[in-house]
């Protein structure tokens, strides 16, 4: 009889063609799907393949997305994107996403990561297919190389640590705190390049686009994938997105005693959070930054610029101006959750708030566009507020969720959002 195996196991045993894995072992695991973009992809992996005389093992278990030097605003960004462009078409990629948004948002909303899937994304963010119940974590291009010529790639079976929230969040909290607190609390290598699986009431009462926040984050947290058991919440979202596949939702959860490390939180019990530069480590509760100046805020990026973000924003903002000298940018995530928060009303509210509205793209999140004034303080949703990680060496970039972030542009100064959603 097997030991009892967590979702991390079962997922990687399903990819190796195991009935069970053991911590610590390691082992060749065919993979399901493999997602680059225009900064990882094709620029890098083209003159490697050449090189090598390679084919790619199966373009249909391929997604390129080009979301980060698009809009094409010099001769470097244009002749990145031509590359893209040319090798999708000269490989006859039947999945391609041009300018349509974030990789980590457009592949989920076009149905392409389903529980018990064993994926690889050229993108350290890579880890949000874990939302779904999937195994998907980052890579570099030359391992990446390796999957792209032989569909394969070797992994060692992590230890599990579980993140149980327990209890419900508070109005105007969101994934983001949770995430922030976490990394605030065990550091950016608080995973150890382990297997994070998200559990409790808290986390299952949260939308895919929320739980799609929590698995992105695991990358700061120094884990290698973030995992959440699929549940008819996943199974909704998917046949939304046009899956017509049944989805084994049974089988993709851990076994009662499976070995893990256990954390314990209290969602009820917890603030609005801000990340002081230069790290989402320096977390803390919004109430001790709170009143600190800000010149500029940023909604966008995977993380922050969501639908469901975007709604968060605008129901603190509607019927209210930005503070005098602030600037709000706000960069939906894509193409998709705009056409929506434009239906909705919830552009229109950012808008008239005074937000200048940014192209679906990565944008200032991965140092593109140039959008982030030198010196300044910024108060944004990415997941990342690394020196110089938004574009200017000078800039002072706090972390927040949407709510909070747009509380701020109202204030002027890092505010708490309930107080703003009486």
């Amino acid at each position: 009889m097997a030991e009892p195996q967590t979702l991390a196991q079962k997922l990687i045993a399903a990819a190796c063609g195991r009935d069970a894995v053991a911590e610590g072992e390691i082992v060749t695991c065919a993979v399901d799907l493999a997602m680059f973009h225009d900064s990882s992809g094709p620029r890098r992996l083209q003159p490697m393949l050449q090189e090598l005389g390679a084919a790619l093992w199966d373009p249909s278990k391929v997604v390129l997305v080009i979301d980060h030097y698009v809009p094409e605003s010099d001769d470097e960004s244009r002749r990145i994107v031509r590359i893209a462009r040319d090798w999708a078409a000269e490989q006859q990629l039947p999945n391609v996403y041009d300018s349509l948004g974030i990789c980590h948002v457009v592949v989920p909303q076009h149905g392409h990561i389903r529980p018990g899937m064993f994926c690889v994304g050229g993108d350290s963010h890579s880890p949000t297919g874990g939302a779904f119940g999937a195994y998907m974590f980052g890579i570099g291009s030359t391992e990446m190389l390796g999957v792209a010529v032989t569909g394969r790639i070797w992994v060692k079976v992590p230890q599990s640590l579980m993140m149980r929230w327990n209890g419900r969040l508070a109005e105007g909290v969101t994934a983001k705190d949770m995430m922030l607190h976490m990394i605030g609390r065990y550091g950016m290598n608080g995973g150890r390049y382990q297997a994070v699986e998200f559990c409790g009431e808290a986390v299952r009462a949260l939308s895919m686009q929320e739980r799609m926040t929590l698995s992105n984050m695991s990358a700061e947290l120094g884990s290698q994938v973030g995992l959440i058991a699929p549940d008819e919440t996943t199974a909704a979202y998917l046949r939304e997105a046009g899956v017509e596949a049944g989805l084994d939702l049974a089988r993709w959860r851990g076994d009662e005693g499976a070995k893990a490390e256990w954390h314990d939180f209290d969602a009820a019990a917890l603030a609005p959070q801000v990340a002081a530069p230069h790290s989402p480590a320096n977390a803390r509760d919004v109430g001790e930054y709170r009143g600190v100046p800000v010149q500029v805020a940023y909604i966008g990026a995977c993380t922050g610029a969501k639908l469901e973000d975007l709604r968060a924003a605008a129901g603190v903002l509607r019927g209210r101006r930005l503070a005098a000298g602030m600037r709000l940018m706000v960069a939906p995530a894509s193409r998709q959750d705009q056409q929506q928060a434009e239906r909705e009303g919830v552009m229109q509210a950012l808008r008239e708030a005074g937000a200048e509205v940014l192209p679906t793209t990565c944008g200032a999140c991965a140092g593109y566009g140039g959008s982030i004034p030198d010196g300044a303080s910024v108060i944004s949703t990415t997941a990342r507020n690394f020196k110089g990680r938004m574009g200017s060496e000078t800039a002072q970039v706090y972390l927040a969720s949407p709510y909070t972030v747009a509380a701020s542009a109202a204030a002027g100064r890092i505010a708490d959002p309930r107080e703003f959603m009486a």
